[in-house]
């Protein structure tokens, strides 16, 4: 099995019924389609809830698109000085060569940027002026190389940007960012890991999982691969209605990540995306999540919740506060003065 892309081949790999390839023609005229043969292994087309299927199998409510749902919804063309850069944040950019992902998400915020007539990889030239531009700057501390999905290109090009990066002397950490280790594990070779690296840099890779299913065993090898090779790991998670909205699912996948060795680092709010508001939660549901992480797993297991503030502010932590009118809560919802009474 190939890569499915079209409409017509999510009916012929049996992940749609045949009634529903207009709608599915559609919306894959809009927005980007791609599953891989080990995504699709992991749906179970007899379930109409699948929680993988839910992420990657297109539906005609993506093209609802809402009053406060937006093209950009974080902002980053509002951040973007050079073509392919990024940078919100005074000490990091990201850095984004490719728009290509190995596997396109329903929910993805950057759904404009990487569909069919969205961005295309930079060019020599727009390359060339976004390291310029990190270059020119040495208050930047950290490179995000991110897209798209980096990972999707050669070995040989991404050595290139590591090479590139380990030039520029104040750029002291490199995180890529990536879905493949899970989506398509047996594109992590040994020439691909020895590709991230960067001499003279820390380099971390970050993966973006949303349930427990998608750490497959063979996922789980490629990540072992990648930390063995001393590239420690983060998790990138989205919160996504129907398919880890519980504290089971949510726990189970944050418990898979510390198994992997793989650190939990933020839990996303779903963005202002268009046509993806039968995928958010609220912030109370979010909120309420968290709380019930908090009461029954480990320490290990507690990713930050954050939402990216549309129009480009920034990342906002809004888990539950556990402190208020000279009292906090305990993890089981009980109260306690602090500072505690004088006895």
């Amino acid at each position: 099995m190939s890569t499915i892309r079209k409409a017509g081949d999510l009916v012929a790999a049996g992940l749609a019924p045949l009634e529903r390839l207009p709608e599915l023609e559609r919306v894959a005229a809009r927005y980007a389609v791609a599953i891989t043969p080990a995504v699709a292994e992991l749906i179970d087309p007899a379930d109409p809830h699948d929680p993988i299927a839910r992420q990657f199998v297109p539906t005609g409510e993506e093209l609802e698109t809402g009053p406060l749902e937006r093209a950009d919804p974080i902002g980053d063309f509002a951040h973007s000085p050079v073509e392919g850069i990024v940078h919100r944040y005074r000490d990091r950019v990201l850095l984004k060569p490719t728009h290509t992902c190995a596997v396109y998400c329903r929910f993805c915020f950057r759904r404009e940027m990487v569909g069919p007539e969205g961005l295309s990889n930079l060019t020599p030239g727009q390359l060339d002026a976004a390291f310029a531009y990190i270059a020119a700057r040495p208050q930047i501390w950290e490179v995000i190389v991110t897209g798209g999905d980096p990972l999707v290109l050669s070995p040989r090009r991404l050595a290139e940007l590591s090479a590139r990066l380990a030039r520029i002397e104040h750029v002291k950490v490199v995180r890529y960012h990536t879905r493949i280790p899970a989506v398509d594990p047996a594109a992590v070779t040994d020439g691909l890991i020895e590709a991230l690296r960067c001499e003279g840099k820390a380099v971390y890779v970050a993966l973006h999982a949303n349930h427990p299913r998608e750490l497959t065993p063979a996922a789980r090898a490629a990540c072992a691969k990648i930390i063995d090779a001393g590239l420690p790991m983060l998790s990138q998670t989205v919160l996504l209605k129907g398919v880890n909205d519980d504290p089971d699912t949510l726990g189970a996948l944050m418990r898979a990540f510390v198994e992997t060795r793989i650190r939990p680092y933020y839990l996303h709010h779903g963005d202002l995306a268009p046509g993806t508001a039968h995928l958010r939660t609220s912030l109370e549901e979010g909120q309420a999540l968290m709380r019930a992480l908090r009461g029954t797993y480990s320490g290990l297991c507690q990713p930050t919740y954050v939402l990216d503030i549309p129009g480009g502010h920034g990342k906002a932590p809004v888990g539950p506060n556990y402190v208020g009118d000279g009292e906090v809560e305990d993890p089981n919802g009980g109260r306690h003065a602090y500072p505690p009474a004088v006895d």
